[in-house]
């Protein structure tokens, strides 16, 4: 039974492997224009810069990247974007993040991390006023292609009005992890694979 142990977690691991990283390279020109003409039509293209995501395209390494968001509410109740009730803005939003975050999950993206504001501006020189920001979070994408396709999915196109309800104002930009003291799936999945078929191993 042991080597079918081991050829088993083997193959969960390339599956993994497979689902988390992106082996398709950088996003070519051709498709680059491809992406931006459809990106243009939609809804979407009203709060982005097409220039600024058409070179974020163009400098593609075909590398992970994490988007950085920074999210204030609206105050009190909004009416419901469907039915047109009083309703909690941070429920409102929950439906367009929770349907793209199972989207994400599947292009091999998840949440790095989730956090709201409790306090003002502790250190701040040279910059602008508060802009009172109440929650910040990071996503991870597997690649920048998986971002814009993500952003071209028509299923988001009807739920993008709950975003949109909710959230008073944002910004959002990619960054690269360069120092992180969290494990990531990339580097747990492994041990927690070895530690599982050590388990399994020694109680057969």
């Amino acid at each position: 039974m042991t080597p079918e142990i081991w050829i088993l977690a083997a193959v969960g691991y390339l599956a993994f492997l497979r689902w988390y990283f992106n082996w398709s390279g950088p996003v070519s020109s051709d498709e680059i224009e491809a992406y931006l003409a459809d990106f243009s039509k939609g809804s979407g293209s009203q709060h982005t810069d097409v220039d600024v995501l058409r070179r974020f395209l163009e400098q593609d390494d075909g590398k992970e990247f994490v988007m950085q968001n920074f999210i204030t509410l609206h105050p009190g109740t909004i009416p419901h974007p469907v039915t047109g009730e009083p309703a909690n803005p941070a429920e409102t939003l929950q439906g367009y993040t929770k349907p793209f975050i199972k989207a994400l999950f599947k292009r091999g993206g998840h949440p790095v991390f989730m956090a709201r504001k409790v306090g003002g501006l502790i250190d701040s020189w040279n910059a602008e006023p508060d802009a009172n920001w109440q929650a910040t979070a990071m996503m991870r994408y597997r690649s920048r292609r998986d971002m814009i396709e993500l952003a071209l999915d028509p299923r988001f196109a009807a739920i993008h009005v709950y975003k949109t309800s909710a959230i008073a104002k944002t910004i959002s930009f990619p960054v690269q992890i360069q120092l992180s003291f969290f494990l990531r799936p990339g580097f747990y999945m492994p041990l927690v694979l070895l530690w599982l078929v050590s388990l399994l191993q020694f109680s057969l």
